[in-house]
C-alpha cells in the first residue's frame, strides 16, 4: 500500500499531521506483494510557531523557567543562560519560538518545538524522564485549576466511533509496514516484551516477545482446540503462536496493512487453516469463544467506549471463559486531570487514544460486565527497555528510514515519540499490565 503524503499542519488545522490514505488503486494492489509498502515521499512539514501575544509569551517564559529551576536538569537558552539543579541538558536554540509554542499549545507545543529543531538534548530520554516524574508539578496549582480554560480539547472528529476508529487506526498502523520492520525485531511485535533480566539486549528481544505472548496465552489457557478471539492483530505473531498450540484463532484488526502482512505470515508457516484474520471492528465481532486475548488495544478505544469494549469481551466469551489482555496504564488522578486534553501523542501518533488507569479498568469491568478480575501483574520496567531497543534501532537505521521517503521532521517526530514513551515508563508515570478476567460458569 502507498503511504500518502501528509498535509502541512497549516492545512490540517486541529487534525493530526500525517493522515494516511487507507485505500489504494486496484493496479497498485495487483503490483505489490501483500503487506509491502514501496518507498514514498512522506513529507511532514515542521509546524510554524503560533502567533501569541507578548503578555502570554512572557507569562509562559516565567512559568516555564520557574518550573525548570526546581528540576534536576540543566536548561540552557540560546547557548548562554542556564537554569535547573543540574542533570541532563535541555538545550533551547530558539527561546522565543519555544515559549510561544508552549504558551499557545502546552505540551503539544513542547513536542512540536522538538520536531522543528528549536530544542534538543544529548540525552532526550533523560530530560523527558525528569519532566515525566514531575508532571503533576510543572503547571502551578492555580493554573491547574483553570485547566479547562487553557488546555486544548480533543477534536470531536477523533472520537472512536465505528466510523472514526478505522481512520484513527489507519493513521498509525497503515503508515508503512517497511517502516515498522526497520526497528522491530523479526517477530514484528509492537508491544512490551518480557525480559529475564536487565539491561536488555537486541539479540534477546524476539525471545522476550515470545515470553510475553506465551504468558498471556497461558493466562487464557489457550491450547489444543481452544476457540480464540484476538482483538487487535498486530502483524500476526500472537495468532501464529496460538495456532501452533492447536487453537482455532479469529483475529480482528482495522489496519489493512497489518491484515495483509499478517495473512501472508500465517500462510508462510502453514497455519491458514487455523487462523482467520478479518478487517473488523471489535464491536462487530460475532460468535462465542473459549478465550479472548488483546494486547495494547484498550489504549486506542477511548474512555467513552471502555464499557462497550469490556461488554464485548463478556458477550463473546462462553460461560467459564477467560479474557487475558495487556494494557498500558497511568495514575488515576492524572488520567482524570488529562482525559479531555488534546495531547501531542494524540495529535501526531495515536489519535483518539487514552491510557486508562488500573482503577478505571477494574471499575468498568465491575460495573458493566459479568467478568471478574482475577489476576493483574505490572512490568513497566520491561517496557522502558523494549522502547530503548526500538529507539536505538530506529536511530541506527535513520538512513534507511529516509530511504523510505520519511523526511527529517518525521524522523524527529518518531524519535520524540519513542523517547517520550520510554521516559514515561522509566519515571514510573506509566506502567504496563497483564490482566486475567474470568466469566463465571453458572451451569456448574
Amino acid at each position: 500500500m502507498r503511504a500518502a503524503e501528509p498535509r502541512s499542519a497549516a492545512e490540517q488545522g486541529d487534525a493530526p499531521t500525517g493522515d494516511l490514505d487507507a485505500e489504494q488503486s486496484s493496479a497498485d494492489a495487483d503490483a505489490e506483494r501483500p503487506g509491502a509498502t514501496p518507498a514514498a515521499t512522506t513529507r511532514l512539514d515542521a509546524p510554524a510557531p503560533p502567533t501569541a501575544t507578548w503578555p502570554r509569551t512572557a507569562l509562559t517564559r516565567t512559568v516555564v523557567r520557574r518550573a525548570l529551576r526546581e528540576l534536576p536538569l540543566q536548561a540552557r537558552f540560546a547557548g548562554t543562560r542556564s537554569v535547573g539543579k543540574g542533570g541532563p541538558l535541555l538545550d533551547v536554540h530558539d527561546p522565543d519560538a519555544f515559549h510561544r509554542r508552549i504558551g499557545s499549545q502546552g505540551l503539544i507545543g513542547f513536542g512540536e518545538s522538538y520536531m522543528a529543531g528549536e530544542w534538543d538534548a544529548p540525552d532526550p530520554v533523560g530530560v523527558l524522564t525528569v519532566l515525566a516524574a514531575h508532571a503533576a508539578e510543572l503547571v502551578p496549582a492555580p493554573l491547574q485549576r483553570l485547566r479547562g480554560l487553557w488546555a486544548l480539547r480533543q477534536p470531536p472528529s477523533r472520537r472512536n466511533t465505528p466510523d472514526h476508529a478505522r481512520d484513527n487506526i489507519s493513521h498509525h498502523y497503515d503508515l508503512s509496514n517497511e517502516l515498522f520492520a526497520l526497528f522491530l525485531d523479526d517477530t514484528l511485535t509492537y508491544s512490551s516484551a518480557l525480559f529475564r533480566g536487565f539491561p536488555a539486549h537486541w539479540d534477546l528481544l524476539a525471545a522476550a516477545q515470545h515470553r510475553k505472548i506465551d504468558r498471556l496465552l497461558d493466562l487464557a489457557e489457550v491450547g489444543d482446540g481452544t476457540r480464540l478471539l484476538e482483538i487487535g492483530t498486530g502483524w500476526g505473531e500472537l495468532a501464529i503462536r496460538a495456532a501452533a498450540r492447536g487453537a482455532h484463532v479469529t483475529s480482528l484488526t482495522l489496519s489493512r496493512e497489518q491484515r495483509d502482512l499478517a495473512r501472508e505470515r500465517v500462510r508462510e508457516v502453514g497455519l491458514s487453516d487455523r487462523v482467520a484474520i478479518e478487517l473488523c471492528d471489535y464491536r462487530e465481532a460475532l460468535g462465542t469463544y473459549d478465550a479472548v486475548v488483546s494486547v495494547e488495544m484498550l489504549e486506542a478505544v477511548g474512555e467513552e467506549f471502555w464499557p462497550v469494549y469490556f461488554r464485548t469481551l463478556d458477550e463473546r466469551l462462553v460461560p467459564g471463559g477467560r479474557a487475558a489482555f495487556q494494557v498500558i496504564t497511568m495514575p488515576h488522578e492524572r488520567m482524570l486531570a488529562s482525559r479531555n486534553t488534546h495531547t501531542w501523542i494524540q495529535k501526531y501518533i495515536f489519535p483518539g487514544g487514552l491510557l486508562p488507569s488500573v482503577k478505571a479498568i477494574e471499575r468498568t469491568v465491575r460495573d458493566h460486565t459479568r467478568l471478574a478480575v482475577t489476576r493483574r501483574e505490572g512490568f513497566g520496567a520491561h517496557y522502558a527497555e523494549t522502547l530503548r531497543l526500538w529507539r536505538e534501532r530506529f536511530t541506527e537505521r535513520a538512513d534507511e528510514v529516509a530511504g523510505l521517503g520519511f523526511d527529517e521532521t518525521f524522523r524527529r517526530m518518531w524519535t520524540f515519540y519513542l523517547a517520550y514513551s520510554e521516559a514515561g515508563f522509566r519515571s514510573g508515570y506509566l506502567d504496563v499490565q497483564q490482566y486475567l478476567c474470568t466469566k463465571e460458569d453458572l451451569a456448574r
